[in-house]
């Protein structure tokens, strides 16, 4: 084994391998099993492998040279699995060959005639599959994605490339269909540059948009058409959607506008097997097109044409496994590296894509403002000072404009209600002062889930003598109501309308046009048949006061999309929200403006230094891991080190996040912010500074993440 570093402009045949071919020619019979291959034959052309080993340490992020038995030379090609020796010290040679270690799975990533390393190879153990999985493209976004984020490539193929089926393999794939014809714009014209993106992906343009869809049911037929008219210029396509729903949808869309055949999901719900014979179909160039969830953004796509993402700002595109990439930056990776057409589409709008249009780098697909006001609902608000004048709202938490909005709702349709928390009662607080009830022996929220006595959520001690350490009153209020609760004061108010909830345990896909309650938490509202009659967007305060720099902005698109699957003005669609009209973020809503509130989110990011006008890699683990690592980093000379500062404590038994350090440890966070251009040098610094601390100590605590979504 080696690395690639040593000679790389050496072309002679170096000593190890006259030595290998030496011991063959002396060698009588195998002394071992065959799979070691002891004794065994090299290959007579390009007899050196370089091979990426499955292991993920920082410090093992480099190509491995290992020689190729005869036996294997016309299965080991480029891009297939193997299996190596990995772990074998140099004093584990026998016989001019290194022997020993243990099997571990790998990519042939190239033939060679000679390798860079000086000393004795191990022989390649078996080539699991002739498949190759792994070509020179994929190998080099990989690459690209790991360097970003300053991971390992190992880490990023076992995201890229799905766990083999042997099955799936053996079975052929389609022949693929000729390019489809050029789709009609269809409801693309609503859009002021909607005819003339489609006709440049026609044309084997490769545009690059922002695009701000109007509410309804129609984005999923215009991805599809952006799809065909891509496809009719002989190229591929690949869309990236956050969750299974959006993919069943695009998936229904592409099988309407292209037909049967021209398309594959990758999704986790398909199965293992039926999603590797789908992406091998991908691989193998019998189908162009791809739809799927985040993993979908590595898709081996032929000839790739356009790259779409939907829904940037949902947090399911950022994958939680090292190292950790987030889906719209590999494919803005892709676009750059494959010189595609980009679509990033939302009916909201992060900063980020704002940034991308300010930028200069795409152009905004929007609609025209008499579009966008035949097509939004009405939208109406309810402030604290209503909230206060209010009898029904204190009697009942739901102020009298949205009962009445219910109750005209009901006569035509099916009415949305959007709860931020699931549950009973998650949260209670003072009912004269709203001061939040805490526990006095270690300072958790009290709950009554279930209409249980009270206790604490984190220690569990009961609390049935709580009394409020501001005013001293003895009674409670829901601070937050959870959907459980509601649907459950709605059923009581409308004993005659069914009431259905979706949320994280139970999420509904669709529900009929008939009158009903459907209460919901953000991110599981289902698609009504003709849409919604009215919505109802509870406890706005409780989404807009969480302390995240991403707060209004996340509040603002969990509202636009639940507002988006209610009927236009025009046909009666209400929506109240309950929250400060004065806020930013609501007055966006009411003005249906997801870009102004981006734009100006923006500029203020900007003022303050704030991701994504500047990059940022947060550092998490003890703090003399902290400390050692940053202080050991060449950190470029614009970086600004922020903190450290401790993180909470997560309590044994209690519930954990992705990230979060492990029960009852003291951990510390801090933030490295650099200027736009320095990224790349930021990255490249902590990871060097991590695998040296891997590599001088064995394991280390320490946990990096470049661009980090919640920042606080």
């Amino acid at each position: 084994m080696s690395s690639e570093k040593e000679n790389p402009g050496e072309t002679a045949e170096p000593e190890q391998l006259a030595l290998i071919r030496e011991t063959v020619r002396q060698a009588k019979v195998p002394r071992a099993k065959p799979r070691t291959w002891r004794g065994a034959a090299l290959a007579k052309e390009l007899p050196v492998a370089r091979v990426v080993v499955n292991k993920g340490s920082l410090h093992l992020d480099q190509f491995f040279d290992y020689a190729v038995p005869e036996e294997l030379d016309e299965a080991a090609q480029p891009g297939v699995r193997v299996r190596v020796r990995f772990g074998a010290g140099a004093h584990q040679v026998k016989n001019g060959r290194r022997e020993g270690g243990r099997l571990i799975d790998g990519f042939l990533v190239e033939r060679r005639a000679t390798s860079d390393y000086s000393g004795p190879l191990a022989a390649l153990a078996d080539v699991v599959s002739p498949e190759p999985v792994l070509g020179s493209d994929l190998l080099g976004l990989a690459r690209a994605v790991a360097d970003r984020y300053a991971g390992s490539l190992a880490d990023v193929l076992q995201l890229a490339v799905p766990p083999r089926s042997a099955r799936a393999e053996g079975r052929p794939s389609p022949e693929p269909l000729p390019p489809p014809a050029v789709p009609e714009p269809g409801s693309w014209a609503r859009y002021e540059r909607g005819p003339a993106f489609l006709d440049s992906l026609a044309r084997g343009g490769t545009p690059r948009a922002v695009w701000n869809a109007l509410p309804g049911p129609h984005w999923a037929e215009e991805i599809a058409r952006a799809v065909g008219a891509t496809l009719a210029s002989g190229r591929g396509a690949l869309v990236v959607v956050p969750d299974g729903r959006a993919a069943g949808r695009v998936d229904a869309a592409l099988t309407s506008v292209l037909g049967e055949g021209r398309h594959a999901l990758l999704t986790a719900d398909a199965g293992p097997e039926k999603r590797y014979a789908q992406w091998l179909a991908v691989r193998r160039g019998a189908v162009r097109a791809v739809v799927g969830t985040r993993a979908a953004m590595f898709a081996p796509v032929r000839d790739l044409g356009l790259v779409v993402i939907w829904d940037d700002g949902d947090g399911s595109h950022s994958e939680p496994h090292a190292p950790q990439p987030h889906a719209r930056e590999v494919l803005l990776l892709r676009a750059a590296h494959d010189r595609c057409a980009f679509l990033l589409g939302s009916t909201g709008c992060t900063v980020e894509a704002a940034q991308l249009v300010e930028s200069g780098w795409a152009k905004a697909l929007l609609a025209g403002r008499e579009q966008v006001r035949r097509a939004a609902p009405l939208i109406r608000t309810v402030g604290d000072g209503e909230l206060a004048r209010d009898e029904a709202a204190r009697a009942a938490r739901l102020p009298s404009l949205a009962w009445q909005t219910v109750r005209e709702g009901l006569k035509t349709g099916p009415v949305l209600v959007q709860v931020p928390r699931r549950g009973y009662v998650p949260r209670l607080a003072c009912e004269r002062c709203r001061t939040p009830a805490r526990c006095r022996h270690c300072a958790g929220p009290l709950e009554a889930p279930e209409q249980q006595e009270l206790h604490c959520g984190w220690c569990g001690r009961g609390a049935s003598d709580w009394h409020c350490a501001e005013c001293g009153s003895t009674r409670l209020r829901a601070q937050v109501v959870g959907a459980r609760r509601t649907a459950e004061e709605l059923g009581r108010a409308f004993p005659a309308v069914p009431v259905r909830t979706s949320g994280r345990d139970h999420i509904l896909d669709t529900v009929p046009g008939r009158p009903a309650l459907v209460v919901c938490t953000p991110g599981a509202e289902p698609v009504a048949e003709g849409g919604y009659a009215a919505a109802l967007l509870l406890d706005g305060w409780a989404m807009l006061g969480r302390p995240d720099l991403r707060a209004g902005e996340e509040a603002l698109r969990r509202w636009i999309d639940a507002a988006s699957l209610v009927r236009g003005q025009p046909e009666g669609g209400t929506v109240v929200v309950v929250a400060e009209p004065t806020l930013r973020p609501v007055q966006a809503l009411v003005r249906w403006d997801p870009v102004g509130h981006a734009q100006r989110e923006l500029a203020e990011r900007a003022e303050l230094g704030f991701p994504p006008v500047s990059r940022m890699a947060a550092v998490t683990g003890p703090p003399e891991a902290v400390e050692g690592l940053l202080a050991s980093a060449g950190l470029p000379a614009d970086a600004e080190v922020l903190g450290p500062v401790p993180l909470p404590v997560v309590r044994p038994g209690g519930p954990r996040r992705p990230g979060d350090p492990p029960p009852g440890e003291q951990w510390e966070r801090a933030l490295v912010r650099v200027p736009p251009g320095s990224g790349a040098a930021l990255a490249t610094a902590l990871k060097q500074a991590r695998a040296a601390r891997m590599t001088r100590g064995g394991g280390d605590p320490v946990r990096i993440r470049v661009d980090p979504p919640d920042i606080g």
